[in-house]
């Protein structure tokens, strides 16, 4: 059974965290591109899942190289309950925050607690981990907020139910892709340093080596008759790397200033190509 789009663009749910790179800001450049009906729905690189929160298909797997990232959305799956009453117990505030962030705890279940609670009071919502792949954002000081959305946690629940959730590099996720499936990969980018070092300052967290992999993918997932979409730089090396599918530039002003006189405009691409 396929599944189709409403023509008038209703975003079901916000996603459950934020994350690097995250589309939510995009959702409405992004909807109008898509194909008004398709199969199953993959999504490497999930993140936040923003685009899938937002659609929420019958049938999806959802897959990242993060195994902590995956296995929140397990447990936010499989244990809501048990995820509510653990970060419950935890408070807002600078000390309790850094003694979380301290601890390594061993049970998956306590593990996604402390990275659901970190996300939500870490300065501006974000992730990011040292050399040793320890989690290293300095508390937000956003004491007015609760340590979690006990209803967002249950409704991602629900809209996880029964999706395939794995930790895969996105060639082994996507390889049972099919006619009539949607692909969406947004791999790690940066939309700065456009014409300075951007291919130097990329290779740190999404190598070339890597980008022309999954360009090749997802060439011949389109030649197999999916619904391929791609997120990516705007980068003259990279739409070199598309050629053959339609490009969508999308403009948008900068979120990462703290001051909106700082921010800028920039811009991103979609590549894609619809079976149908």
């Amino acid at each position: 059974m396929s599944m189709s789009l409403s023509p008038d663009i209703q975003i079901k749910a916000p996603p459950l965290i934020k994350w690097p790179g995250g589309k939510r800001h995009l959702l409405r450049d992004i909807f109008p591109l898509l194909p008004r009906t398709f199969n199953r729905y993959f999504e490497p690189f999930v993140g936040s899942g923003a685009l899938f929160f937002a659609l929420q298909p019958s049938k999806a797997t959802l897959s990242d190289t993060n195994k902590d990232l995956i296995n929140l959305y397990v447990q936010v799956r499989d244990n809501p309950n048990e995820i509510v009453d653990r970060v419950k117990k935890y408070k807002n505030s600078k000390k309790f925050y850094y003694s979380i962030r301290s601890q390594s705890p061993q049970t998956p279940l306590n593990k996604a607690a402390r990275l659901l609670y970190l996300l939500n009071l870490s300065f501006n919502g974000i992730h990011r981990v040292n050399l040793r792949g320890e989690f290293n954002v300095p508390y937000g000081f956003k004491v007015h907020l609760p340590t979690h959305d006990e209803e967002r946690i249950r409704a991602t629940s629900r809209a996880l139910a029964g999706v395939t959730l794995r930790t895969a590099d996105f060639l082994r996720a996507t390889a049972l892709a099919a006619e009539g499936d949607l692909a969406y990969f947004d791999p790690p980018y940066t939309v700065a340093h456009a014409d300075n070092g951007f291919l130097k300052y990329n290779e740190k967290i999404f190598s070339w080596n890597d980008q022309v992999r999954l360009a090749a993918h997802a060439g011949k997932l389109a030649d197999r008759g999916c619904h391929v979409f791609v997120s990516n730089a705007d980068h003259p090396s990279v739409k070199k790397l598309y050629r053959g599918f339609r490009v969508a530039t999308i403009k948008r002003f900068s979120i990462i200033a703290a001051s909106s006189e700082y921010r800028r405009q920039i811009t991103e691409t979609v590549y894609y190509l619809r079976a149908y």
